[in-house]
This record gives structure tokens, C-alpha cells and sequence, in this order.
């Protein structure tokens, strides 16, 4: 049976590796609303990396980001929802990381900014703002964790330890914090990014399907790192994609094409 939904993560999955969309893909995506299929992205990537992309986003112009932490308006640049980290609780996270892991650094992804400490490692601070426009947009805070402003939005807190981060260090992660949190790594080399205890892929997709009253069986999700598993788990039919991490191509239903190869149109077009 056809889908009511089709969710997708986009760098990896939707986007080629190059981080661009193909004109295939775009016209499979496209034509999902004309068959009266909705579609939503589901992306690790904070709102400000959206507005370049707001032609894959769908006519709503919603994306589920920051791992589920946000539902961001893209016309708008507007968080319509945030499931965050308490301040309280952020503080004493990075306290014990930095206490168990010497020379971690953090990254704080909010509903209106970044907020990013001197010593993050592998990020060049000294970066002129045309260079840097991606990571630190105008209005980031560049200081200690705990001059985060009380009022701040946290939707990702990004634990680093170097500038490139093994699956090791990020499972390290996971089991100091346990269920006071959600740990996952997004991409290869990746820091480890921590939501909100529950806030996950699958959680937002569901709160996304739930206001369109489509259920979990009548959707069909494609990924391909780890922190794309609660929402393959969750839909009723999953896709990885061919260059997708081990534990996803394990998981998934079925396998698709690789992102190279516009693997997500192969499977719409036959829509």
C-alpha cells in the first residue's frame, strides 16, 4: 500500500553527498504532494541550516530538527515547537563529562542561535563571518558553558572531545548519562549530540503524524546513521540507504540505493 507519509533525513539520505539536492530527487519529493502524500524532513541539523533547503521542506514549510528538539517554520525562521534540555540540568551534564573526559569541549545548538566555548575543539574561532556564517551566525555567544543565558532554548547540547570523535567516545557518553538523556552521533567523526531525555527522531515524527492523524503503519522513513533507528524503528516501513551506517542497514526494512545514486527518488518513483 502507498504511504500517507514519507519521512527523511536529509545529509547522507535526501542530499547527495555533496550536501546539494539532485533535480531527480527534488521532482520525486515534489511529486509526493500531488499524490496526495504528505513529507517532512527529519534532520540532526540545527534550524539556521535549513534556510538553503526550503525548497525540499514541503508546501508547509515544516522541518522536525535538531534530532526532534525543534519543528521549525523555514519560511519564517520560527521554532513553532522545542522540547529542550533544562538549564539545571545542561550545567551539571557538561560538569560530569568535562570531570570524566579531560579536554571536552561543548557546542550548544538553541531555538535562536549558538552559544559556543572558546576551547570547542576543531573549530577555528579566529574564523572571519563570510567563513564561519554556518557555524556561528551573527548573534553567537562564544564563552563558557556557564555564561549560557538563563533564557536560552537548548535544543542539542554537542559534546567533542577532538576534532574528529569515534563511535567509542560517543557509547562513553551514552552510559554516563543514562536516561537523563538522549546521545546519539549523527555523522562519521561526529560529536556526540545530547537532547532532552525522550526527544529522539521518532519522537518528533510522531507528534508530526499525530496533528495529521496518520498513523505509524501508513509511513514510510528513510536513513542512514544511528540517530535515524528510533524512527526507522518506529514507521511502519523503513528504508536504509546502500552507504548507510552498519547498525541502520541491520535494522531497516529494506535497503535502498546510496544518496549518490538519488537511492529515495528510485524508491518514490515507483509511486
Amino acid at each position: 500500500m502507498p504511504p500517507k507519509l514519507v519521512a527523511s533525513d536529509l545529509d547522507g539520505t535526501l542530499l547527495r553527498p555533496d550536501a546539494t539536492v539532485s533535480p531527480r530527487t527534488a521532482a520525486a519529493w515534489s511529486r509526493l504532494a500531488d499524490l496526495d502524500i504528505e513529507s517532512v524532513v527529519v534532520t540532526a541539523r540545527p534550524p539556521r541550516w535549513l534556510h538553503a533547503l526550503e525548497a525540499v521542506v514541503g508546501r508547509h514549510g515544516t522541518a522536525i530538527c535538531a534530532n526532534g528538539a525543534f519543528v521549525y517554520d523555514v519560511p519564517s525562521h520560527t521554532v513553532k515547537q522545542a522540547h529542550a534540555i533544562p538549564r539545571d540540568l545542561l550545567l551539571e551534564i557538561a560538569a560530569e563529562l568535562r570531570d570524566r573526559f579531560p579536554g571536552v569541549g561543548f557546542l550548544v545548538e538553541l531555538a535562536t542561535g549558538v552559544h559556543v566555548e572558546p576551547d570547542y575543539p576543531g573549530i577555528d574561532l579566529e574564523w572571519t563571518p563570510n567563513d564561519a556564517s554556518d557555524w556561528f551566525p551573527e548573534g553567537t555567544v562564544r564563552a563558557p558553558l556557564d555564561r549560557l543565558d538563563p533564557d536560552a532554548v537548548v535544543g542539542k547540547l554537542l559534546a567533542r572531545r577532538g576534532p574528529v570523535d569515534d563511535e567509542p567516545f560517543v557509547r562513553a557518553v551514552a552510559r554516563v548519562l543514562g536516561d537523563r538523556a538522549t546521545v546519539v552521533q549523527s555523522h562519521h567523526g561526529g560529536p556526540a549530540e545530547i537532547a532532552a531525555a525522550g526527544v529522539t527522531k521518532a519522537s518528533g515524527l510522531q507528534r508530526w503524524c499525530d496533528t495529521l492523524d496518520i498513523d505509524a503503519a501508513d509511513v514510510w522513513a528513510f536513513g542512514d546513521m544511528p540517530n535515524d533507528l528510533p524512527m526507522l524503528r518506529w514507521a511502519g516501513t523503513s528504508y536504509a540507504m546502500a552507504n548507510g551506517h552498519p547498525e541502520v542497514l541491520a535494522a531497516a526494512d529494506h535497503v535502498c540505493a546510496s544518496n549518490a545514486d538519488d537511492g529515495v527518488a528510485q524508491i518514490l518513483e515507483t509511486l
